[in-house]
Formats: structure tokens, sequence, C-alpha cells
């Protein structure tokens, strides 16, 4: 790892992405790429393909070039919104996949967090997730605050 947290974080989630999609390929033959985005479906539906572009930091023809695979696949509908705008929604297939394979994943997260080596000084008994969770969502917001800010 490096010496600098920026790169230091940068490191990590490439490296978390990897064993997520690996992990994800192995038991349930999808990429993290794949999960990835009915993940935020399941967390933001309905929502527009611009909408789930921004979510996903991809561009909006990104998105609008998997739709049609997803949709054949049975992972998701659409349904029209106002205007031109194509609504996006996960069917009883796709809320499986993010329900079972997320929870699994979720688990080896939890599990990763639960190493010794993350908590040295008191019990040993690594770092909870929901409190990763929390420091992590707060973090978020400060550097979109002060995104907003400069």
């Amino acid at each position: 790892m490096a010496a600098r947290l920026t790169v230091t974080l940068h490191e990590l989630v490439g490296e978390l992405d990897l064993f997520a999609d690996a992990w994800l390929r192995d038991r349930h033959g999808v990429t993290f790429n794949l999960f990835e985005i009915l993940a935020t479906l399941s967390e933001r539906a309905p929502i527009d393909i611009t909408g789930l572009a921004r979510c996903l930091r991809v561009t909006k023809a990104a998105v609008s070039k998997r739709v049609p695979a997803l949709v054949a696949d049975g992972w998701l509908r659409t349904t029209a919104g106002e205007g031109r705008r194509i609504l996006l929604e996960l069917t009883p297939k796709g809320v499986k996949l993010v329900r079972v394979a997320g929870g699994e994943l979720e688990a080896e997260f939890a599990q990763m967090l639960a190493d010794p080596r993350l908590d040295p000084v008191s019990s040993g008994t690594g770092i909870t997730p929901a409190a990763l969770n929390a420091h992590l969502s707060a973090l978020t917001d400060i550097v979109l605050a002060k995104g907003r800010t400069s």
C-alpha cells in the first residue's frame, strides 16, 4: 500500500472491486459491473437512464447501450416516463440476485472487517460494518459539501 491516503483509498476500492467481481462470477455467474447496476437500481428505482448514469458515474450513452441486453436477460424492465424519459426497475430476477448475492457479498466484506489486524489496539474484534459504513457515508457527505463550495 502507498504512503498517501488518496492512493491507498484508490487501491482499496480497486482491490474490493476485483475481489467482488471474482466472487460474484464464481458463485453467481455475474460480473461486479452487472451487480453494481442492479444494486444501484434496487436502491434508486424507479430511476431514468440519466439518473442511473449519474449514480454509476458513467455516461448516459454507456447506460443506454446496456439497457436492451439487461431487459432481454430479464434483469430489469423499462417503462415510459415523462416526455422521452425511460424509467428502469428491477425484475423479480434482479431483485433476487441483489438480495441473495448482495447479502452473501456483504457477509464476505463483514468477515474481512472482523480481521483483528484492523483493531490491534483494543479488543482485536475488527471494525463493525455499520460503523465503517456510517464513517464512509459521512466522509462522502463532507467531500460532496466541500466540492460544492470550491
